[in-house]
């Protein structure tokens, strides 16, 4: 079990990874968490159950990584609760465990492979070697078992203390406003840090035994199972986190227009996380008006990112919107502006300078048949046929 949940977390890491480069920055936080979560999982397998040398010398690398859980869950909840993934000159802070590991790691480290496959072979050999090899000079100054507990501990400190933030924050007016209208926020943390409060307590406590404790069956490593399993499968059943939280931006107000921005300026004058069913029909407003009037769905290559920059909203809230809203993808509303545009030259009677071909790429259309296949799914008919029916005398 241990090492199905380890690699279902690192797929889970690999899926929000792909998707917070397009969509939500602070989910880079949360796909790296789970994946330094998910190493951390498998190390224990690598060290107790593989049977592997070549699994523990690799693992003996990397240990230092395994203190970055804490502080990528407490980036990850500021970043969401903020709405910006920003990584700040005094977050380096949260490195500093990490980096004292690393540092002292670096003797074993740079040892010789042969001596590092040693170690690797005592500890399958005999598990309780664990307990009292001392891997870093820093066990020269904590005890064995107090490192390895350091790592869940400081873990536990930080899934305690994001869980205060998120109280707080609830029960502030800010966060009743924010998630007024997108409860799924509110039950996505809230069994998030739940299950991961499960897990590490009961990985904790686990711990407190003998190493033999990890080779049997017992009702703390159910626990710690059903911790992980929950932990790995709750964003499964919240897709939305993906796209963030679509909210009036709180440092460019006067740069919205519109009869509706207005009315939403001025009430953000007075709170500056006025939320969803306002900000979502400013969007709409902003995206046709923008189309209509600078028209830059004929750039040939506009694309999602490009068009968030013209109207300066980020580009999961224009996500979002395409997809909670208008219900067709970028490229879907793209083309149709594209067509229509593509129709109103031929109503003009273009065909008669231009070819359909031509009509097409200043359409903003790349090619003849993306054009003609775009136009027909949209239309029903080809841009010719529109064109010889459009273009007919009025017998009346």
């Amino acid at each position: 079990m241990l090492l199905a949940l380890s690699i279902i977390g690192i797929v889970l890491s690999a899926v929000l990874l792909y998707f917070s480069v397009r969509n939500n920055k602070s989910n880079i936080y949360l796909g790296l968490f789970f994946l330094f979560l998910s190493l951390y999982s498998f190390s224990q397998f690598a060290l107790l159950h593989s049977k592997s040398v070549f699994l523990v010398v690799f693992f003996i690398h990397f240990v230092f990584l395994f203190y970055l859980p804490g502080p990528l869950l407490y980036w990850y909840v500021r970043g969401l609760l903020n709405d910006s993934a920003k990584f700040k000159a005094k977050d380096l802070i949260h490195l500093v465990p990490a980096l004292i590991h690393f540092v002292f790691s670096i003797p074993l480290l740079i040892s010789p492979l042969s001596y590092k496959t040693g170690i690797a072979e005592s500890v399958i050999n005999d598990y309780n070697f664990l307990e009292h090899y001392k891997f870093t000079a820093l066990s020269g100054i904590f005890s064995v078992h107090s490192l390895y507990l350091s790592r869940p501990l400081l873990l536990l400190f930080y899934a305690i203390g994001t869980a205060v933030v998120f109280v707080n924050y609830l029960r502030n007016k800010n966060g009743e406003l924010v998630f007024k209208n997108q409860r799924f926020m509110n039950k996505w943390l809230s069994v998030f840090l739940c299950f991961l409060l499960l897990l590490v307590t009961s990985h904790l406590l686990l711990m407190r035994g003998p190493v033999s404790d990890f080779l049997t069956l017992n009702i703390l490593q159910i626990i710690s199972g059903i911790g992980m399993l929950g932990l790995l499968l709750s964003p499964f059943f919240f897709p939305e986190i993906l796209y963030g939280l679509p909210r009036f931006p709180q440092n460019d107000p006067g740069k919205l227009s519109g009869s509706n921005a207005s009315a939403v300026v001025i009430e953000s004058q007075k709170n500056p996380y006025d939320f969803e069913a306002d900000y979502l029909l400013l969007i709409e407003e902003k995206v046709d008006s923008y189309m209509l009037d600078f028209k830059p769905f004929l750039q040939q290559d506009l694309n999602l990112i490009q068009f968030s920059v013209f109207l300066n909203i980020p580009v999961h809230h224009l996500t979002y919107y395409f997809r909670e809203v208008k219900k067709q993808s970028f490229i879907n509303y793209r083309n149709s502006c594209r067509i229509d545009h593509a129709k109103t030259l031929i109503q003009e009677g273009k065909t008669s300078e231009l070819t359909i071909e031509a009509i097409g790429l200043l359409s903003g259309f790349t090619t003849r048949n993306s054009f003609f296949t775009a136009f027909k799914k949209s239309e029903g008919i080809s841009p010719g046929a529109y064109a010889n029916r459009n273009n007919k005398p009025d017998l009346n």
